[in-house]
């Protein structure tokens, strides 16, 4: 939206944005081919150049690959979430210190959620750091056409969890996968809360400057839904 009020430019917009989100971009699209590769899936065509989907959604990259089985199309698919979280949580953690911030949010903890946003900027080369979580984080989440084979696969792994607490397994299961889920659970928590707290910090500057630009141009964003 800032981008286009900017360049009152729809084509420049997107080019300024994708040139923006690259280095996401290019994480995502690559995580996607190194998956593939691993799991001897073959690709097709490779772009990193944004165009238009037929419905007219914005498409930053795409990687194509041949038809698999549910388990590996899903790994396919969520490799993306997979390397984009671990690069997001080292990113946050050890270059950043957004632990406390992202702590803070998923607590509720408003006041110790400012001091720790506001202490952020006296991080070594903050901005260079923030910039790569920022963009990896708002790429990396898989596209419909990456989830496709997330729900059949779901829906065969409760099959085959009803099956085992039938045959008795519950207090295997219970023992052995209970600390791996809690551990995985936990993952994700940190790392979606890094990537809250890292657009928590861009969303006020970003609605001031849009307000601002508005303003002076007397321009306004109108979307519409046919």
């Amino acid at each position: 939206m800032v981008l286009l009020l900017l360049t009152r430019r729809p084509l420049i917009a997107l080019g300024l944005f994708s040139l923006l989100f690259f280095p996401g971009v290019l994480l995502h699209e690559l995580s996607h081919f190194a998956m593939a590769w691993l799991l001897r899936v073959r690709t097709g065509r490779f772009s990193l150049l944004p165009s238009l989907t037929e419905d007219g959604k914005l498409r930053l990259g795409y990687v194509e690959t041949e038809e698999a089985d549910l388990l590996r199309e899903a790994l396919i698919g969520s490799a993306p979430l997979l390397t984009g979280g671990a690069a997001v949580a080292y990113l946050g953690i050890n270059h950043l210190g957004l632990l406390p911030a992202a702590s803070a949010l998923l607590q509720r903890d408003w006041p110790a959620l400012w001091q720790a946003l506001a202490a952020l900027p006296s991080q070594a080369d903050f901005w260079l750091w923030f910039y790569l979580a920022f963009t990896i984080s708002s790429t990396m989440l898989p596209s419909a056409s990456d989830r496709r084979a997330w729900l059949p696969l779901v829906l065969v792994l409760l099959a085959l969890v009803g099956l085992a607490l039938f045959a008795g397994a519950g207090p295997w299961m219970f023992d052995h996968l209970a600390p791996w889920l809690n551990r995985a659970v936990r993952s994700l928590a940190t790392v979606f809360g890094i990537s809250l707290a890292l657009h928590l910090v861009m969303l006020i500057p970003l609605r001031l400057v849009r307000g601002f630009i508005s303003g002076i141009t007397g321009l306004r964003i109108v979307s519409q839904q046919g």
